[in-house]
Protein backbone atom coordinates (compact mmCIF):
# COMPACT_ATOMS: atom_id res chain seq x y z
CA UNK A 1 0.00 0.00 0.00
CA UNK A 2 0.96 3.62 -0.80
CA UNK A 3 -0.14 6.23 0.56
CA UNK A 4 0.60 10.54 -0.23
CA UNK A 5 -0.65 12.50 2.30
CA UNK A 6 -0.40 16.97 1.27
CA UNK A 7 2.74 16.42 -0.89
CA UNK A 8 4.01 19.76 -2.67
CA UNK A 9 6.74 20.33 -4.67
CA UNK A 10 8.46 24.02 -5.53
CA UNK A 11 10.56 24.83 -8.43
CA UNK A 12 11.38 28.80 -7.56
CA UNK A 13 8.34 30.67 -8.03
CA UNK A 14 6.76 27.69 -9.57
CA UNK A 15 4.16 25.25 -7.88
CA UNK A 16 4.58 21.47 -9.76
CA UNK A 17 2.80 19.37 -7.10
CA UNK A 18 0.40 21.24 -4.73
CA UNK A 19 -0.92 19.65 -1.78
CA UNK A 20 -1.51 16.00 -3.31
CA UNK A 21 -3.10 13.48 -1.49
CA UNK A 22 -4.11 9.92 -2.74
CA UNK A 23 -3.67 5.95 -1.63
CA UNK A 24 -3.22 2.95 -3.70
CA UNK A 25 -3.86 -0.51 -2.35
CA UNK A 26 -1.76 -3.22 -2.43
CA UNK A 27 -2.06 -5.14 -6.01
CA UNK A 28 -3.84 -2.30 -7.39
CA UNK A 29 -2.35 -0.76 -10.73
CA UNK A 30 -3.26 3.27 -10.71
CA UNK A 31 -2.45 5.34 -13.13
CA UNK A 32 -1.28 9.08 -13.62
CA UNK A 33 -2.91 11.22 -15.78
CA UNK A 34 -3.55 15.01 -17.33
CA UNK A 35 -2.36 17.51 -19.46
CA UNK A 36 1.73 17.23 -19.96
CA UNK A 37 2.86 19.99 -16.86
CA UNK A 38 0.54 18.93 -14.70
CA UNK A 39 2.82 17.19 -12.27
CA UNK A 40 2.46 13.77 -13.12
CA UNK A 41 6.29 12.65 -13.37
CA UNK A 42 6.84 14.71 -11.03
CA UNK A 43 4.81 13.13 -8.40
CA UNK A 44 6.77 9.63 -9.77
CA UNK A 45 9.85 11.19 -8.88
CA UNK A 46 9.57 12.35 -5.38
CA UNK A 47 8.16 8.68 -4.41
CA UNK A 48 11.56 7.21 -5.26
CA UNK A 49 13.05 10.38 -4.23
CA UNK A 50 14.57 11.29 -7.49
CA UNK A 51 12.98 14.80 -6.36
CA UNK A 52 12.93 15.59 -2.84
CA UNK A 53 9.69 16.56 -1.78
CA UNK A 54 9.33 20.71 -0.71
CA UNK A 55 6.35 18.95 1.92
CA UNK A 56 4.24 16.35 2.67
CA UNK A 57 4.27 12.49 3.59
CA UNK A 58 5.07 9.00 1.54
CA UNK A 59 4.20 6.15 3.45
CA UNK A 60 4.94 2.85 1.14
CA UNK A 61 2.99 0.03 3.43
CA UNK A 62 2.94 2.71 6.46
CA UNK A 63 6.75 3.83 6.18
CA UNK A 64 7.61 7.34 5.70
CA UNK A 65 10.58 6.89 2.60
CA UNK A 66 12.50 9.78 4.13
CA UNK A 67 13.49 7.23 6.79
CA UNK A 68 15.50 5.59 4.49
CA UNK A 69 18.48 6.28 2.38
CA UNK A 70 17.56 7.02 -0.63
CA UNK A 71 19.25 4.18 -2.37
CA UNK A 72 17.90 1.69 -0.14
CA UNK A 73 14.63 2.96 -0.97
CA UNK A 74 15.17 3.02 -4.60
CA UNK A 75 16.39 -1.13 -4.48
CA UNK A 76 12.91 -1.59 -3.24
CA UNK A 77 10.90 0.67 -5.85
CA UNK A 78 11.20 -0.76 -9.77
CA UNK A 79 11.05 2.08 -11.80
CA UNK A 80 10.84 1.76 -15.66
CA UNK A 81 10.56 5.43 -18.18
CA UNK A 82 10.35 5.61 -21.98
CA UNK A 83 13.68 5.61 -23.17
CA UNK A 84 14.00 2.03 -21.17
CA UNK A 85 17.61 3.48 -20.00
CA UNK A 86 19.64 -0.29 -20.79
CA UNK A 87 22.66 -0.01 -19.95
CA UNK A 88 24.10 -0.34 -23.64
CA UNK A 89 27.70 -1.94 -22.75
CA UNK A 90 26.18 -4.59 -20.79
CA UNK A 91 24.17 -7.62 -21.83
CA UNK A 92 20.54 -8.79 -21.21
CA UNK A 93 21.22 -11.17 -18.39
CA UNK A 94 23.66 -8.14 -16.78
CA UNK A 95 21.45 -5.74 -17.30
CA UNK A 96 18.64 -7.41 -15.40
CA UNK A 97 21.13 -8.62 -12.49
CA UNK A 98 21.81 -4.93 -11.89
CA UNK A 99 19.85 -4.70 -8.51
CA UNK A 100 20.70 -8.03 -7.23
CA UNK A 101 23.90 -7.56 -7.89
CA UNK A 102 23.61 -4.81 -5.78
CA UNK A 103 22.22 -6.23 -3.20
CA UNK A 104 24.37 -8.99 -2.68
CA UNK A 105 22.28 -11.68 -4.31
CA UNK A 106 24.51 -15.37 -4.92
CA UNK A 107 25.41 -15.84 -8.56
CA UNK A 108 23.14 -18.81 -8.56
CA UNK A 109 19.85 -16.94 -7.47
CA UNK A 110 20.87 -14.16 -9.61
CA UNK A 111 21.03 -16.49 -12.53
CA UNK A 112 17.77 -18.14 -11.38
CA UNK A 113 15.82 -15.30 -11.48
CA UNK A 114 17.26 -13.90 -14.87
CA UNK A 115 16.04 -17.02 -16.21
CA UNK A 116 12.47 -16.65 -14.44
CA UNK A 117 12.10 -13.02 -15.87
CA UNK A 118 13.02 -13.66 -19.45
CA UNK A 119 10.93 -16.65 -19.38
CA UNK A 120 7.77 -14.74 -17.71
CA UNK A 121 8.03 -11.65 -20.67
CA UNK A 122 8.15 -14.60 -23.27
CA UNK A 123 11.46 -14.02 -24.04
CA UNK A 124 13.92 -17.57 -24.26
CA UNK A 125 16.79 -16.89 -22.34
CA UNK A 126 19.24 -18.73 -24.55
CA UNK A 127 18.24 -16.78 -27.11
CA UNK A 128 18.41 -13.58 -25.24
CA UNK A 129 20.23 -13.35 -22.11
CA UNK A 130 24.14 -13.02 -24.04
CA UNK A 131 22.31 -10.31 -26.13
CA UNK A 132 23.21 -6.83 -26.19
CA UNK A 133 20.34 -3.93 -26.24
CA UNK A 134 21.02 -3.08 -29.45
CA UNK A 135 20.47 -6.14 -30.92
CA UNK A 136 16.81 -6.08 -29.57
CA UNK A 137 13.54 -4.98 -31.08
CA UNK A 138 12.17 -1.65 -29.09
CA UNK A 139 9.74 -4.04 -28.12
CA UNK A 140 11.86 -6.72 -26.88
CA UNK A 141 13.98 -3.99 -24.87
CA UNK A 142 10.62 -2.39 -22.90
CA UNK A 143 10.24 -5.81 -21.57
CA UNK A 144 13.90 -6.20 -20.90
CA UNK A 145 13.21 -3.06 -18.86
CA UNK A 146 10.32 -4.04 -17.10
CA UNK A 147 11.92 -7.09 -16.09
CA UNK A 148 15.11 -5.64 -15.06
CA UNK A 149 12.47 -2.83 -12.73
CA UNK A 150 10.93 -6.52 -11.04
CA UNK A 151 14.65 -8.15 -11.10
CA UNK A 152 14.88 -7.77 -6.94
CA UNK A 153 11.39 -8.47 -6.24
CA UNK A 154 10.45 -4.32 -5.56
CA UNK A 155 7.09 -3.59 -2.87
CA UNK A 156 5.78 -1.42 -5.44
CA UNK A 157 6.59 -0.55 -9.86
CA UNK A 158 7.18 2.72 -11.15
CA UNK A 159 6.38 3.75 -14.38
CA UNK A 160 6.80 7.33 -16.93
CA UNK A 161 5.38 6.46 -20.25
CA UNK A 162 7.09 3.64 -20.70
CA UNK A 163 5.11 2.79 -24.31
CA UNK A 164 5.26 5.98 -25.55
CA UNK A 165 7.78 5.78 -27.92
CA UNK A 166 6.45 2.63 -29.43
CA UNK A 167 4.41 1.43 -32.54
CA UNK A 168 0.54 0.91 -31.95
CA UNK A 169 0.55 -2.66 -32.11
CA UNK A 170 3.53 -2.93 -30.19
CA UNK A 171 2.32 -1.05 -27.26
CA UNK A 172 -0.88 -2.60 -27.41
CA UNK A 173 0.94 -6.20 -27.19
CA UNK A 174 3.34 -5.01 -24.33
CA UNK A 175 0.30 -3.24 -22.14
CA UNK A 176 -1.54 -7.00 -22.03
CA UNK A 177 1.63 -8.67 -21.26
CA UNK A 178 2.11 -5.81 -18.64
CA UNK A 179 -1.46 -6.68 -17.14
CA UNK A 180 -0.72 -10.56 -17.49
CA UNK A 181 2.79 -10.11 -15.30
CA UNK A 182 1.18 -7.81 -13.07
CA UNK A 183 -1.98 -9.93 -12.67
CA UNK A 184 0.49 -13.00 -11.81
CA UNK A 185 2.72 -11.06 -9.29
CA UNK A 186 0.12 -9.15 -7.75
CA UNK A 187 2.52 -6.33 -7.52
CA UNK A 188 1.16 -2.86 -6.85
CA UNK A 189 2.14 -0.18 -9.85
CA UNK A 190 2.03 3.57 -10.43
CA UNK A 191 2.08 4.51 -13.56
CA UNK A 192 2.31 8.05 -15.50
CA UNK A 193 0.46 8.14 -19.19
CA UNK A 194 -0.96 10.65 -21.18
CA UNK A 195 -3.18 8.22 -22.87
CA UNK A 196 -6.94 7.56 -21.74
CA UNK A 197 -7.43 4.90 -24.07
CA UNK A 198 -4.42 3.22 -22.09
CA UNK A 199 -5.06 4.63 -18.52
CA UNK A 200 -8.95 2.83 -19.30
CA UNK A 201 -7.95 -0.53 -20.55
CA UNK A 202 -5.03 -1.14 -18.29
CA UNK A 203 -6.13 0.97 -14.54
CA UNK A 204 -8.25 -0.40 -11.14
CA UNK A 205 -8.00 3.73 -10.42
CA UNK A 206 -7.24 6.97 -12.40
CA UNK A 207 -5.75 9.71 -11.02
CA UNK A 208 -6.34 12.84 -13.03
CA UNK A 209 -4.59 15.82 -12.40
CA UNK A 210 -4.27 19.24 -13.02
CA UNK A 211 -1.60 21.86 -12.16
CA UNK A 212 -0.14 20.04 -9.21
CA UNK A 213 -3.69 19.19 -8.04
CA UNK A 214 -5.71 15.98 -8.11
CA UNK A 215 -8.49 16.62 -9.95
CA UNK A 216 -10.70 13.06 -9.46
CA UNK A 217 -9.29 9.39 -8.10
CA UNK A 218 -11.69 7.21 -9.00
CA UNK A 219 -12.25 3.82 -11.20
CA UNK A 220 -12.38 3.70 -14.95
CA UNK A 221 -16.04 3.30 -14.94
CA UNK A 222 -17.12 5.92 -12.37
CA UNK A 223 -14.76 8.11 -13.72
CA UNK A 224 -16.21 8.06 -17.44
CA UNK A 225 -19.99 7.93 -16.44
CA UNK A 226 -19.30 10.76 -13.08
CA UNK A 227 -16.28 12.94 -14.71
CA UNK A 228 -16.06 15.71 -12.09
CA UNK A 229 -17.51 18.91 -14.10
CA UNK A 230 -14.58 20.79 -16.06
CA UNK A 231 -10.90 19.50 -16.91
CA UNK A 232 -12.19 15.94 -16.06
CA UNK A 233 -15.13 16.44 -17.75
CA UNK A 234 -13.53 18.10 -21.48
CA UNK A 235 -10.89 15.20 -20.86
CA UNK A 236 -13.46 11.85 -20.82
CA UNK A 237 -16.46 13.19 -22.00
CA UNK A 238 -16.58 12.59 -25.90
CA UNK A 239 -18.34 11.11 -28.62
CA UNK A 240 -16.25 8.00 -27.68
CA UNK A 241 -17.23 7.72 -24.45
CA UNK A 242 -19.33 4.68 -24.75
CA UNK A 243 -16.87 3.00 -26.94
CA UNK A 244 -14.64 3.46 -23.59
CA UNK A 245 -17.48 1.69 -21.17
CA UNK A 246 -17.49 -1.17 -23.78
CA UNK A 247 -13.78 -1.53 -23.38
CA UNK A 248 -13.25 -1.56 -19.70
CA UNK A 249 -15.14 -4.81 -19.22
CA UNK A 250 -15.07 -8.51 -20.51
CA UNK A 251 -17.32 -10.53 -23.05
CA UNK A 252 -17.41 -13.27 -20.18
CA UNK A 253 -18.94 -10.61 -17.47
CA UNK A 254 -21.59 -10.05 -19.66
CA UNK A 255 -22.48 -12.85 -22.05
CA UNK A 256 -26.00 -15.35 -21.41
CA UNK A 257 -24.23 -19.10 -20.40
CA UNK A 258 -25.80 -21.79 -22.36
CA UNK A 259 -27.99 -23.84 -20.16
CA UNK A 260 -27.39 -27.02 -19.39
CA UNK A 261 -29.73 -28.47 -22.07
CA UNK A 262 -27.62 -26.30 -24.78
CA UNK A 263 -24.38 -27.69 -23.05
CA UNK A 264 -25.71 -31.18 -23.78
CA UNK A 265 -26.07 -30.62 -27.36
CA UNK A 266 -23.17 -28.90 -27.75
CA UNK A 267 -21.59 -31.71 -26.59
CA UNK A 268 -23.07 -34.16 -28.93
CA UNK A 269 -22.64 -31.85 -31.95
CA UNK A 270 -19.65 -33.00 -34.42
CA UNK A 271 -18.85 -29.37 -35.44
CA UNK A 272 -20.54 -25.85 -33.81
CA UNK A 273 -21.98 -24.08 -36.59
CA UNK A 274 -19.87 -21.81 -38.53
CA UNK A 275 -22.64 -19.06 -39.16
CA UNK A 276 -22.18 -17.55 -36.19
CA UNK A 277 -19.17 -16.09 -35.72
CA UNK A 278 -17.73 -16.55 -32.55
CA UNK A 279 -15.66 -14.29 -29.47
CA UNK A 280 -12.95 -15.05 -26.30
CA UNK A 281 -14.26 -14.57 -23.20
CA UNK A 282 -11.50 -12.33 -21.90
CA UNK A 283 -11.84 -10.22 -25.43
CA UNK A 284 -13.89 -6.70 -24.06
CA UNK A 285 -17.01 -5.83 -25.51
CA UNK A 286 -15.39 -2.96 -27.88
CA UNK A 287 -14.04 -5.60 -29.81
CA UNK A 288 -16.74 -7.90 -29.69
CA UNK A 289 -18.87 -4.61 -30.83
CA UNK A 290 -16.77 -4.05 -33.68
CA UNK A 291 -17.05 -7.66 -35.02
CA UNK A 292 -20.71 -7.54 -34.39
CA UNK A 293 -20.44 -4.44 -36.69
CA UNK A 294 -18.35 -6.20 -39.26
CA UNK A 295 -19.78 -9.41 -39.34
CA UNK A 296 -23.40 -8.21 -39.58
CA UNK A 297 -24.63 -9.83 -37.43
CA UNK A 298 -26.49 -9.50 -33.76
CA UNK A 299 -25.18 -12.33 -31.73
CA UNK A 300 -21.50 -13.88 -31.24
CA UNK A 301 -20.59 -17.16 -29.89
CA UNK A 302 -18.46 -16.72 -27.05
CA UNK A 303 -15.67 -19.51 -26.39
CA UNK A 304 -13.17 -19.97 -23.58
CA UNK A 305 -9.61 -20.87 -23.76
CA UNK A 306 -9.78 -24.35 -25.28
CA UNK A 307 -12.32 -22.84 -27.44
CA UNK A 308 -15.29 -24.58 -26.15
CA UNK A 309 -18.68 -22.89 -26.27
CA UNK A 310 -19.60 -21.61 -23.52
CA UNK A 311 -22.39 -18.67 -23.81
CA UNK A 312 -23.66 -16.07 -26.01
CA UNK A 313 -23.08 -12.61 -26.64
CA UNK A 314 -25.34 -10.09 -28.51
CA UNK A 315 -26.02 -6.48 -29.89
CA UNK A 316 -28.08 -5.62 -27.21
CA UNK A 317 -26.00 -6.78 -23.85
CA UNK A 318 -23.34 -4.84 -25.36
CA UNK A 319 -25.52 -1.32 -25.99
CA UNK A 320 -26.69 -1.70 -22.70
CA UNK A 321 -23.34 -1.78 -21.27
CA UNK A 322 -22.27 1.40 -23.36
CA UNK A 323 -25.42 3.38 -22.70
CA UNK A 324 -25.76 6.30 -19.90
CA UNK A 325 -26.18 4.73 -16.46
Amino acid sequence: MIEVKALSKQFGAQLAVDNLSFRVERGQFCMLVGTSGCGKSTTLRMINRLIEPSQGQILINEQDVTTLPPEQLRRRIGYVIQGVGLFPHRTIHQNIATVPRLLGWKKADIDARVTELLTLFRLDAATFAGKYPHQLSGGEQQRVGVARALAARPELLLMDEPFGALDPLTRALLQDELLRVQKLLGITIIMVTHDLEEAVKMADVIAVMDKGELLQLDNPETLLRHPRAGLVQNLVGGLDRSLRLLAIKQVGQVMTPLSLQQQQQQQQQQRPSSSVPTIAADANLRDAMALLIWEGVDCLRVVDTAGKHIGQVTMPDLLQQGARA
